[in-house]
């Protein structure tokens, strides 16, 4: 029993210390869309929890989330607390992306590049087969 509360602890510990990355905040469309509000505007915590249908600790999670991504940060402004977005952090995401896209438009070219080999190959068939039957 000792042991087991011991590795609960230390599993507890460790996922403390990890930082969250950017894609497990874009993972979630909640997330996603308190980015978009933010990204537009400073809002406080209670204009960002009013946009939505869900309880304010479930806001509070997303907020708590979206602050150890890195993607936003609280400012303190009187007795109000402020979102605002950081989003360089995105910018991890877009070099993500754009390596397959780079990839796939390299292997959809390739692919077509074939299919127009292959139709060019099958319509020069087609010709001979035309003309030896015209014989």
């Amino acid at each position: 029993m000792v042991s087991y509360i011991f590795v609960t602890d230390w599993l507890q510990i460790q996922s403390h210390k990890m930082r969250r990355d950017v894609f497990q905040a874009i993972a979630d469309p909640t997330r996603r869309a308190i980015i978009n509000m933010i990204s537009h505007q400073s809002l406080n915590l209670n204009a960002v929890a009013e946009s939505f249908d869900i309880s304010r600790p479930a806001i509070s999670k997303h907020i708590k989330i979206l602050t150890q991504c890195g993607l936003i940060t609280i400012k303190q402004r009187g007795r109000e607390r402020y979102c605002e977005a950081k989003l360089q952090k995105l910018d991890e995401v877009s070099q993500w992306v754009e390596q397959y896209r780079v990839f796939w438009t390299d292997k959809l070219n390739a692919l077509e590049n074939f299919l127009a080999q292959d139709t060019d190959i099958s319509k020069n068939k087609i010709k001979s087969i035309k003309k030896t039957k015209g014989k």
